[in-house]
């Protein structure tokens, strides 16, 4: 549930990144990439929606030179691209040169291919016009990718067959929980376990937490205004220096803390909304919750330490299978409910954990943050993701804050379960309007018209942003 890639979307640059990748790696194993003339890429539905607000025509090119989201320089990106726009040249996985224009060769499609809002078209051509491979993919959120025929969504850890404690819904995990006497954590322990030895799992889990305090870092002391043209300046570093400067003068402010809360979340999704490195957490799009809060415990809960970061994350990630598995984390397919709703859920599970939480607090506290992020709608200004998703995750940080310790109050019984809130949001995505589903077609899309924004005619006059 954890990968580390570059920003500014999972769905629309992670995710396309991968499949141009995949493409071009099968192409090259067939024995064919040398036949290769021409490369088109069709992307459709949100993918062509926003696709140049979210990176996406620039990623299936990174993809196609044999960049890969975990490994590509955040810092060499830009030339890279210059250099094929400039040369009208692609060096396929860098060894075979065809004829390439970003402008021409990327299309961007708005109608949606009938299997999923994310689509994308692959077509390798030779040097006659007939066609050496095509490829349909589909980027499903958080980074994942599924190929036409729409193939089984790969299993992630705690859903394989001969796992110990396999489970694909809240009531299974619970279920599994009480037989065994095991909190969440220690059962998603078990299944990883059975994968590959402790050491590995802790040693993995800390190098994801060690990417999301860079991140944090790095965003913490960047200034300068978010590229796209909204001119959205980043805020992390002068909020960071007004905390420090009331640092010994803040016991007095009962909110001091969430402050920090939403600094964390700020710097990680301002980094994310510039290209940056960040940790998909479920997406990128709300990449900047789980990190916040995690922060939070590090910073202000006594004991935290490296062995209870760990903890906090195998909860979050045993929520966040439940949420991928019945639900979804697509903005394109649910709205921003299935993003910073699961983020928020992931982030609660995870903070209730390493409070103490039984498994059904922890099951609570994920619920209460899916419930009431209900219907968030996806509409993200001039198809970018900054407004307004960075305050978003701020906001969701602390609801999962808030979420966790009101189930920490009660004894973890409750009236609508995590599996009930799941199945309404996946309804409620499924009924609500393709404007509102990360096409930059509704919401404040296209009641706000900021600077670099797609100008939108509306019955009343709105400032700029």
């Amino acid at each position: 549930m954890f990968s580390i890639g570059i920003g500014p979307s999972s769905s629309h640059t992670v995710g396309p990144m991968r499949a141009a990748l995949a493409f071009a790696e099968d192409v090259q194993a067939a024995g064919d990439l040398s036949r290769v003339a021409s490369v088109t890429v069709d992307l459709h539905g949100s993918l062509g929606a926003t696709g140049r607000g979210h990176g996406s025509d620039r990623a299936v090119v990174l993809g196609l030179l044999g960049e890969r989201p975990e490994l590509v320089d955040p810092d060499a990106v830009e030339a890279r691209l210059d250099a094929v726009a400039r040369e009208r040249e692609l060096p396929l996985l860098g060894v075979h040169r065809v004829p390439f224009d970003p402008d021409a060769d990327v299309r961007l499609l708005v109608q949606s291919l009938p299997a999923h809002p994310n689509g994308m078209v692959f077509t390798a051509r030779d040097a006659a016009g007939d066609v050496v491979a095509e490829r349909t993919s589909y980027s499903v959120g958080g980074g994942f990718v599924r190929n036409h025929p729409l193939e089984p969504d790969a299993p992630v850890v705690g859903t394989g067959e001969g796992l110990p404690h396999a489970f694909r819904t809240g009531e299974e995990l619970l279920e599994h929980c009480r037989s065994t006497g095991l909190g969440v954590a220690d059962l998603v322990r078990r299944n990883e376990e059975s994968l590959r030895p402790g050491d590995e799992v802790d040693a993995g889990l800390l190098r994801i937490f060690a990417a999301m305090a860079a991140c944090v870092d790095h965003g913490l002391v960047t200034d300068g205004v978010l590229p796209g043209g909204l001119g959205v300046r980043r805020r992390a570093p002068r909020l960071h220096t007004q905390l420090l400067a009331e640092e010994g003068n803040s016991s007095d402010d009962a909110l001091h803390a969430m402050d920090w809360v939403s600094l964390f979340a700020l710097a990680v999704n301002e980094e994310n909304a510039a290209g940056g490195r960040v940790v998909t957490a479920p997406t990128n799009g709300a990449a900047g919750i789980v990190p916040a809060v995690l922060h939070f415990y590090r910073r202000f809960v006594p004991g935290a330490d490296d062995a209870g970061t760990v903890r906090f994350l195998l909860a979050a990630g045993g929520i966040g299978i439940v949420l991928k598995e019945t639900g979804s984390i697509s903005g394109a397919e649910v709205g921003c409910q299935g993003e910073v709703g699961s983020a928020s859920a992931m982030a609660a599970a995870g903070l209730a954990a390493v409070l103490g939480g039984t498994p059904e607090q922890v099951e609570n506290a994920a619920e209460i943050a899916v419930e009431h992020h209900l219907g968030l709608t996806c509409d993200p200004v001039g198809g970018l993701v900054q407004i307004p998703c960075i305050e978003r995750n701020a906001v969701g940080a602390t609801t999962a804050i808030h979420a966790a310790r009101t189930a920490m109050r009660g004894d973890g019984s409750h009236v609508v379960s995590l599996d009930t809130a799941i199945a309404t949001m996946r309804q409620t995505g499924a009924h609500m309007r393709s404007e509102y589903k990360e096409t930059s077609l509704g919401g404040l899309a296209l009641t706000v018209v900021g600077r670099g924004a797609r100008p939108v005619t509306v019955g009343v006059n709105v400032p700029e942003c």
